[in-house]
């Protein structure tokens, strides 16, 4: 938990250098699109270091926040430190592939990162078991396998970036030394990004303590149908990030129209590959629910979940990719402010809900009151992109 939720935070400050990477591809200034990349890795590593050291000085106190039994906890504290100890590969990943997918390129990071995980996978096991010739060292061993992977991807990545991308190379000399004016323009829309998901996070978080309250089989539910939606966001992050790219090139361009049009495309994308997704949820939920148990009671509450998913699922693609083409715009304040609050707003209406009708209606009020907010979000980022277009791009024209 801690770390999905540090990955978040450092993923969503790459948005700020994928931004500015792509509205300088956009302008055709290669030149700047370059020292924005080097001055990335450069912060990325900055950034790292403090969190490295609260892993490293840290680890024991944190662990014991959560009140387990000594033995897992020493097992915890110890893989803490180890994975904390690779922030500094890990932001340079994140931030690196955030400069990729700038230029217009996210099938390199796409690829990076699957051969990432097959080193993942040899190592952690091989470690954890003490096969392949590997000394045996338990749960730690997966956090070392992290460790080993999360190096051989950056050492791609560097190389790839090293050799250049669409005329953007962080080859030479020149642009390594830190300039805190880069670090303000990338932090200033890195920033909010990074806020957003976190308190995305805290409100799952407590979205489930509130789930909680209906008993443990509730809880089961509630995290099978979590997994489900995760699946179903895929396409919609996917198809944003798209948006927050191709966005910031027209942006950069003074092409509003082009940003119009790719945005909406984008729009449309997410909405088939999500209302596909939802059409399943609704028809197949409690099979799908099966999969992960056969307990009939977690089956019938987590079906019941499913298809309230399933009916927020084309709102969800909309106010998804609207907010990645308004990130291409510079503009990560709004999402941060209309995203978080309509997310805050349709957990304490789902835990009102639930517990004002005494719970007997399941997981149906908790995940239903997304159904209230969500549209209501979905149509402020829309508007709020087509007035950023139509307003203060084209003024730039």
């Amino acid at each position: 938990q801690i770390m999905f939720f540090v990955i978040s935070a450092l993923s969503a400050t790459s948005v700020g250098s994928s931004v500015l990477v792509a509205q300088s591809v956009g302008a055709r200034d290669l030149a700047r699109a370059s020292r924005l990349a080097k001055q990335s890795l450069v912060w990325s590593v900055i950034i790292s270091i403090p969190l490295l050291l609260v892993g490293l000085f840290a680890a024991d106190p944190i662990i014991s926040i959560f009140g387990m039994e000594p033995e897992p906890s020493k097992v915890g504290a110890d893989y803490l430190r180890v994975t904390m100890g690779t922030l500094s590969v890990l932001t340079l990943m994140l931030l690196g592939g955030g400069v990729l997918r700038g230029i217009g390129d996210s099938r390199t990071p796409m690829l990076i990162t699957l051969l990432a995980n097959v080193v993942n996978v040899f190592f952690a096991y091989g470690f954890i078991f003490g096969e392949f010739g590997l000394p045996e060292l338990g749960a730690v061993g997966s956090a070392w396998g992290t460790f080993i992977s999360r190096a051989v991807g950056f050492a791609i990545l560097f190389w790839v970036m090293w050799r250049g991308v669409k005329g953007v190379s962080i080859r030479g000399a020149d642009g390594w030394w830190p300039d805190w004016n880069v670090a303000r323009q990338i932090l200033r829309i890195g920033l909010p990004a990074a806020t957003e998901q976190m308190l995305n996070s805290v409100a799952f978080l407590t979205m489930s303590i509130a789930v909680a309250q209906l008993g443990t089989l509730a809880l089961a539910a509630h995290r099978v149908a979590l997994n489900a939606m995760q699946i179903s966001f895929l396409p919609g992050l996917g198809f944003a990030l798209a948006a927050t790219a191709m966005v910031g090139q027209s942006t950069g361009a003074r092409r509003p129209d082009e940003a119009k049009a790719v945005t909406t495309i984008a729009t449309q994308w997410a909405l088939v590959w999500m209302g596909v997704l939802a059409v399943v949820f609704l028809f197949f939920a409690e099979k799908i629910i099966a999969i992960f148990t056969p307990d009939p009671t977690v089956v019938a509450l987590g079906g019941a979940g499913l298809r309230a998913i399933a009916l927020t699922q084309p709102f969800w693609a909309i106010g998804m990719v609207q907010s990645g083409g308004l990130r291409g715009t510079g503009n990560t304040q709004y999402p941060l402010r209309v995203g978080t609050t309509g997310i805050w707003a349709a957990v304490l209406l789902g835990a009102a809900a639930s517990y004002l009708t005494g719970g007997q209606y399941g997981l149906i009020p908790i995940w239903a009151a997304f159904l209230i907010t969500a549209p209501i979000t979905s149509f402020l980022t829309w508007r709020k992109f087509r007035t950023t277009i139509d307003g203060d791009i084209k003024a730039l024209v």
